[in-house]
């Protein structure tokens, strides 16, 4: 992502706000699976917290049909929620479990988040942010897309559970 004058612009995970914030994004956002673009997305949103690498949420509608399958199962989330969970199954027959997320029903503040759903980088083929593959925060829970542009240290990684 680039200012005004062109100028990258970098950003400090730790500058990133507790409770987090959603920001909208018009960056590219394209997730690849078993050869074939599965999201395709020019505008997304972008929850931002401390210490975490973005997580990008796109639209229902920037996705392949038929692409997420629910499954049971909930996780918490104390700002944003009640989230559910998609395994994704590919027209291959490939099927990647709890691989995206979404908050049916969004706490307070975190509203624009409906009828956005969220993947896990490293569960994917190749993500990208404007053509640049984006690179998965370590560890196996959280789901923040690490780019150039955005730096750490990042929690998720042993030793980081309690940042």
């Amino acid at each position: 992502m680039s200012d005004d004058a062109g100028q990258t612009v970098s950003e400090s995970v730790w500058e990133y706000p507790r409770p987090p914030i959603v920001v909208p994004s018009r960056e590219h956002v394209v997730i690849e699976l078993d050869g074939k673009v599965v999201v395709d997305a020019r505008r997304s949103l972008r929850v931002l917290e401390t210490s975490h690498p973005p997580v990008y949420y796109v639209p229902r509608a920037a996705i392949a049909r038929g692409l997420l399958r629910p499954v049971t199962g909930r996780t918490w989330c104390e700002f944003k929620g009640s989230a559910s969970y998609f395994d994704v199954v590919c027209p291959s027959g490939r099927v990647v479990s709890r691989a995206a997320w979404h908050y049916p029903e969004p706490a307070a503040g975190f509203e624009a988040l409906e009828g956005h759903v969220a993947f896990y980088p490293g569960r994917m083929d190749r993500c990208t942010v404007d053509g640049e593959t984006v690179v998965a925060q370590p560890g196996d829970f959280y789901g923040g897309w690490i780019t150039s542009r955005v730096t750490g240290p990042f929690k998720g990684a042993p030793g980081t559970l309690g940042w």
